[in-house]
């Protein structure tokens, strides 16, 4: 048995007992698979921090937080008798496999045309699963805990597949202005954020917006999550420059002038803040 099998059976084992009815532990043993899911959430939200601040040994431990979630979510349904550790890993070897003819069935594909491939064989594996009485449809099977960053890229590129898609990014860029156009409508006409009036509903029309911009993203090829991490790190950045130079200046954030945090801003981004 390698190291990787000893240590993969010994966590396995280690699951079981926290599950252990009468010897188990008490906030382990009252899970369930919805009180677990946000953990495993945040769990491949730390694995992706860890990755993007570069913190190797931070990356392994993270990651060993999240196959705990699997292992986890796995052990819940083995004692429901619906399926094991073994079979969700049988499951996603065989689904490689599928997805990879040209590595293990001698297939010949061109390296421009596997994207497409792949996302045609996970549309055969979609109507599959979907069965006689399963959700079907282009858009069918798009999580909705997706962050909806996420989950409005991965609805635009399902739609484009069936051919519903602007022709390139300039279409999108003309169609990020209607949207802004119809939100400053809804404003001007008195619209609140929460409310759907006369003049529109301002939250319906920022949805829009925001829709659009995360398909022009997509043309651009663009991962409008992660341009907008980049952005929230930015700010971050900045923001806390800003803060020391107030400190230094002996300035008192909360009586700063709108003249003064600017003059701030633009000093911080003149310094390459």
């Amino acid at each position: 048995m390698s190291d990787s099998q000893r240590a993969l059976e010994a966590l396995l084992t280690l699951m079981a007992r926290l599950r252990d009815p009468q010897r188990g532990c008490p906030w382990d043993l009252k899970q369930t698979f919805e009180t677990i899911a946000p953990y495993t959430i945040e769990e491949a939200y730390e694995v992706a921090d860890a990755i993007e601040r570069g913190e190797h040994q931070r990356l392994r431990d993270e990651l060993g937080d999240l196959l705990f979630q699997v292992v986890f979510h796995a052990r819940m349904a083995e004692e429901r008798g619906w399926f094991d550790f073994a079979e969700v890993a049988e499951s996603i070897h065989g689904k490689l496999v599928r997805r990879h003819p040209h590595v293990f069935a001698g297939a010949s594909i061109e390296p421009q045309h596997l994207p497409r491939e792949w996302e045609a064989q996970k549309a055969r594996e979609r109507e599959q699963a979907a069965g006689a009485d399963g959700e079907r449809g282009t858009l069918a099977g798009v999580p909705r805990a997706l962050p909806a960053l996420v989950r409005a890229a991965k609805l635009g590129r399902r739609a484009a597949r069936v051919g519903f898609d602007w022709p390139d990014a300039a279409g999108v860029r003309a169609k990020v202005d209607e949207e802004l156009g119809e939100l400053d409508a809804a404003l001007a006409a008195g619209g609140e954020p929460a409310g759907g009036g006369a003049g529109g509903d301002v939250a319906a029309e920022l949805g829009d917006l925001l829709f659009a911009v995360v398909n022009l993203s997509r043309h651009l090829e663009l991962d409008a999550e992660a341009a907008l991490r980049n952005a929230n790190a930015k700010f971050e950045r900045r923001f806390g420059n800003m803060e020391r130079l107030a400190a230094e200046r002996g300035l008192v954030l909360e009586r700063l002038s709108a003249a003064q945090w600017d003059e701030l801003w633009t000093e911080t981004k003149l310094n390459g803040g």
